[in-house]
């Protein structure tokens, strides 16, 4: 099986766990913070619907540069509403799909950079910084809006087993 093969089975499982939560979020609370320290609802939902873009620029560039001397990233706007929210993740997550299944097991091993103000943070195989930089995040991610979803009392979407609010995850194999 190709390395792409593989990612895109597991991006298949997971990607429609991630929109669940999005479909649930209250866009009458996107201000809500569980702690001073905390990302808003709404900056936390956006961000997942951006995350893909992630995943686009680790297979489409040999090193990303989260400070780029010269000037701050361009920032996102909250998403005002769950349309925008939903048109996002899916237009992003349509364009990972698309270059992962373009990307070659030789691209795939090739090494990739992580930078800050030009240094180098990491470098490791593509595939890897994928699934960490990436898939993992969006995951770690996913699981915190389910603890804003909680907070705020909307039910958590069951994924691979019963959460507290739904019968029988959706855990589905390639």
């Amino acid at each position: 099986m190709k390395l792409s093969e593989a990612l895109l089975a597991e991006l298949a499982v997971e990607s429609p766990f991630t929109r669940m939560h999005l479909e649930r979020v209250p866009m009458d609370r996107i201000d809500f913070k569980p702690h001073e320290k905390s990302m808003t609802l709404g900056w936390l939902a956006t961000f997942l619907g951006i995350l893909p873009t992630w995943g686009i620029f680790t297979l489409g560039q040999d090193a990303f540069d989260v400070a780029p001397k010269g000037g701050a990233p361009p920032q996102q706007r909250v998403a005002s509403s769950r349309q925008e929210l939903l048109a996002m993740y899916d237009k992003n997550m349509a364009g990972v799909r698309s270059a992962l299944a373009a990307a070659s097991d030789e691209q795939l091993r090739r090494p990739w950079s992580l930078m800050a103000a030009g240094t180098k943070i990491f470098t490791q195989p593509r595939f890897l910084v994928f699934r960490t930089f990436f898939l993992n995040h969006l995951i770690h991610h996913r699981a915190q809006l389910g603890v804003y979803l909680r907070l705020t009392g909307v039910p958590v979407p069951a994924i691979y087993n019963d959460s507290a609010d739904e019968h029988g995850g959706m855990f589905v194999g390639p």
